[in-house]
């Protein structure tokens, strides 16, 4: 998998956000309506995704359809990794220092994320 330009990125959002079924251009284009994109420009992201291999595009009468074909879990664990590696050297630790040294981690924020690992410790995931 390769990371996505913001972009399609947000194509993919919008897919997402359709409950991951196909969907026609036209539902697409509506979903995206508030970042003032032409047609040929949605258009233009959906064929670079299907050339990734990210939607798969079928003609229904006049109508194509897209549906993704990399879920929204899947994408964010494979982004997150990847920026967790690129930019901490893989460091979890490190990770939530800079947020935690930058001030922009709150003390809710830190119980919620030492509630979420002390329930992955209890299901035995940590």
């Amino acid at each position: 998998m390769k990371r996505l330009p913001d972009t399609e990125l947000e194509v993919m959002k919008a897919l997402w956000t359709l409950g991951g079924r196909a969907a026609a251009r036209s539902e697409l284009e509506t979903a995206l309506d508030g970042k003032g994109w032409a047609a040929n420009t949605v258009n233009t992201y959906l064929t670079r995704l299907a050339e990734k291999g990210f939607v798969s595009c079928a003609k229904q009468g006049r109508s194509n359809y897209y549906t993704p074909l990399i879920s929204q879990a899947d994408y964010l664990a494979f982004e997150s990794r990847a920026t967790l590696d690129r930019l901490f050297g893989s460091s979890l630790k490190g990770f939530v220092a800079a947020l935690a040294g930058s001030g922009r981690l709150k003390g809710s924020e830190l119980e919620e994320l030492q509630d979420y690992l002390e329930e992955l410790k209890a299901r035995g995931e940590g």
